[in-house]
């Protein structure tokens, strides 16, 4: 009589283990604090169980928990806003050029955040121009949060409010900046780019004003070719490694630094390392003028 071979069980017929199944596996003991959790992490992925994406994005969960909203919101300085004051034909090339989503409304100064513009909500204008456009009953509410909130709060909130931007408000009730979903997630997964980015095999993007933008990762010897400088590629590859050293910290969007004759502005970094940069070639004039202003605001006050 044969066998009902149906019957066996295939020895190589195992279930597949989930990732958290595998690293435990791999792992032993259990994390009592957040540095070992990490620790556990990164061996996971010395021994091949997560890949460096994974990796990436797991130290981004863990980071956003210890983050405020102050390591991340774009400063007041760098706000594209829109005055209620004005009109339609006032603030449409500032939205065209921004090509933002949405906008702050402002009354009297910054300070007065009054609502929140879309850019959508002037598609109807831009079909029909003779139509008027109410800018006040356009408004959206405006969020506000304190500087000091933790970021794993804010995109909780962020979710189930629906909002995607909220304005940061200092210690004394001022405005400081602002912060968007985007930013939050972008601690998590890494950079998000957009049809506005410059394009995947593109470093450097040419402006009109003598000043370009330049990702981070663009090779030294690149960046040297195009702007005709002499950095030195013998410890770094990349042009944002050189501006990281010259920081002596990661720095945080909208900081400058003077550099070999040029002005590095930061437009996009995390906590992590530095994604997009404002790069001016300055005149001897202007780098003294630079160079003085600096000095000037580290010196300690006299009396």
């Amino acid at each position: 009589m044969s066998e009902d071979r149906t019957s066996q069980p295939d020895k190589d017929d195992k279930p597949q283990k989930s990732l958290l199944e595998r690293i435990g596996q791999a792992l032993v003991g259990e994390p009592k604090d957040r540095n070992e959790l990490r620790d556990l992490i990164r061996e996971a992925h010395k021994q091949g169980i997560i890949d460096p994406y994974a990796l990436l994005m797991m130290e981004g969960v863990l980071s956003v928990a210890d983050m405020q909203v102050r390591d991340i919101m774009i400063p007041r300085s760098q706000m594209v806003v829109v005055e209620r004051a004005n009109s339609p034909e006032t603030f449409l090339p500032i939205i065209i050029e921004s090509a933002h989503s949405r906008f702050p409304v402002i009354g009297e100064n910054r300070d007065e955040v009054v609502g929140i513009l879309l850019a959508k909500d002037l598609l109807q204008y831009l079909r029909d121009s003779k139509q008027e456009f109410d800018l006040r009953e356009s408004l959206r509410p405006a969020v506000f949060v304190p500087e000091s909130k933790r970021l794993n709060v804010l995109l909780k909130e962020f979710r189930q409010s629906r909002n995607h931007m909220a304005i940061v408000v200092d210690e004394y009730g001022g405005v400081a900046g602002l912060v968007t979903i985007e930013d939050v997630l972008e601690q998590i997964v890494g950079e998000i780019e957009d049809e506005h980015d410059i394009d995947e095999g593109t470093f450097i993007l040419e402006h009109d004003n003598n000043t370009c933008t330049v990702k981070a990762l663009t090779p030294i010897e690149e960046f040297n070719e195009h702007f005709s400088s002499n950095f030195p590629d013998d410890e770094f590859d990349t042009i944002g490694g050189l501006v990281m050293q010259g920081f002596g910290h990661v720095p945080k969007r909208g900081e400058e630094l003077i550099l070999g004759g040029f002005c590095f502005k930061l437009l996009r970094a995390d906590s992590r390392r530095i994604y997009l940069m404002q790069v001016t070639r300055l005149s001897e004039e202007q780098q003294k003028e630079r160079e003085a202003t600096a000095n000037e605001s580290t010196e300690p006050a006299k009396g």
